[in-house]
């Protein structure tokens, strides 16, 4: 293990640390919103344009597709030009991508876009939690990714807002224009979050690398002699990253497969009910504003989800967590289709929230570890990638079910269907996936 994975691991959480997740969860609150607003924006657009289910789900699986690309090429960029780099200009893309939307003048332009928005966000989300991952130590590594996840839930409990108070009075136009803000916001994130210190160390930047943990140890109130790490005379900078073809060699093949599941199964599961729930719930006789109250509601109950796997990742384990929360967002989804009430439809709702976004936030922690620094966002952003193709599928998949069999049937199968692939993806947890709590990501690595 490298001195400056040592000097890292024995670090508590410094006021840099906090400051760098602060900071990236704001950026990650701004995706959040993004997508929250579509689930809004989606049942307002069908309304104003009178497009059918095909059409939404086409504008749903647009903003997805470019999520996939997005997420795969960032992934490589991020390990060859940096994990900050690539969370600034992704911010960029997909804030000024968004505000232009507010202005599309028909259905084509706005999926384009979409498609553009998309892509920004995400490339932001893999490499935002890859540099978080790497900047906290082993004890604390987990609980701080899923802290960062957990500005999800305030981004979604903003759009929310946004759906229930401005849209009905200002249109839909005013969503998207709310979610242009990302791009002012980057060119501040750029100068006050550094770069990672174990990206610096693989690309050879050693001085600069010993400098940003020298910060932290100095918060911390812990001396370094310098004997013990010497970064000597500053290397020049390699770009060192790995194919793509490389992560399923022999070494890293179980850790691909079981990732990729993951991914794809919450993807597909989670866009299945989120962009649907307000149009779901209008079709079951509730009126568009009642939808986007129920939605708040329900999206309050992210909060101790993230919150509750939080406190258990760091004591009970990654495997564990995923996939006890997994198994309770396929009882949960099962229960939600089965809805009869208005109590009902709040209860399970925010039991289906609770599980599936405390699943989501174990997954953003678990994720970065299992591949070393090298290949590290590369990893995260094709699992991403590949995760974003059940969500652009969903939205296709949804309509079709629910067209099929209808309304009221529609609706219980498409809940059905989605407490089957929960369901899978726990037990591949179950069975397949690996515990990583305590180990140093270089431990981890070397050992996949």
């Amino acid at each position: 293990m490298s001195n400056i994975a040592l000097r890292i691991d024995r670090l508590p959480n410094t006021p840099l640390l906090r400051k760098i997740l602060f900071l990236t969860g704001i950026g990650w609150m701004f995706d959040a919103m993004d997508q929250g607003m579509v689930s809004g924006v989606m049942a307002a657009i069908g309304e104003d344009w009178q497009l059918n289910t095909g059409q939404l789900g086409l504008l749903g699986s647009s903003g997805m597709l470019g999520m996939a690309l997005g997420a795969a090429l960032s992934g490589m960029a991020a390990d060859k030009w940096g994990r900050r780099t690539v969370v600034m200009w992704t911010l960029i893309i997909y804030g000024v991508a968004s505000g232009l939307s507010g202005f599309a003048t028909n259905f084509s332009m706005l999926l384009v876009l979409r498609f553009v928005t998309g892509f920004g966000l995400g490339g932001e989300l893999p490499a935002a939690s890859t540099l978080v991952s790497e900047f906290s130590p082993v004890k604390v590594r987990g609980r701080n990714v899923i802290i960062l996840e957990s500005f999800w839930a305030w981004g979604w409990i903003a759009a929310a807002l946004v759906a229930y108070l401005l849209i009905p009075v200002y249109g839909w136009r005013m969503a998207f224009w709310v979610g242009a803000l990302p791009a002012f916001f980057a060119a501040y994130l750029r100068k006050a979050v550094p770069e990672s210190p174990r990206y610096l160390e693989s690309v050879g930047r050693i001085n600069e690398a010993d400098a940003l943990v020298s910060i932290m140890e100095k918060q911390s109130g812990i001396a370094v002699k310098r004997d013990e790490f010497n970064p000597g005379v500053q290397k020049k900078e390699k770009k060192v990253h790995i194919p793509f073809l490389e992560l399923w060699s022999k070494k890293y093949i179980r850790s691909t497969i079981v990732l990729w599941v993951i991914w794809f199964g919450l993807n597909f599961g989670y866009y299945g009910f989120v962009l649907w729930t307000p149009s779901l719930l209008v079709s079951k006789g509730f009126a568009l504003v009642k939808s986007f109250e129920f939605t708040l509601i329900m999206c309050l109950a992210q909060l101790p989800g993230y919150f509750s796997a939080a406190y258990l990742v760091e004591r009970v384990g990654r495997k564990m967590v995923l996939a006890v929360y997994f198994a309770g967002t396929a009882v949960a989804s099962w229960l939600f289709g089965h809805a009869g009430s208005t109590n009902e439809v709040l209860l399970y709702g925010s039991l289906l929230y609770f599980f599936s976004l405390g699943a989501w936030g174990c997954v953003y922690a678990y994720t970065p570890e299992v591949y070393p620094t090298v290949a590290r966002a590369s990893g995260s952003g094709w699992a991403a990638a590949f995760g974003r193709v059940g969500a652009f599928t969903a939205p296709f998949v949804v309509p079709v079910i629910y067209n099929a069999y209808g309304t009221q049937v529609g609706f219980t199968y498409v809940f059905i269907l989605l407490t089957g692939v929960f369901a899978l993806v726990s037990l591949v947890v179950a069975i397949l996936g690996k515990e990583t709590m305590g180990k140093s990501l270089e431990e981890i690595s070397s050992g996949v």
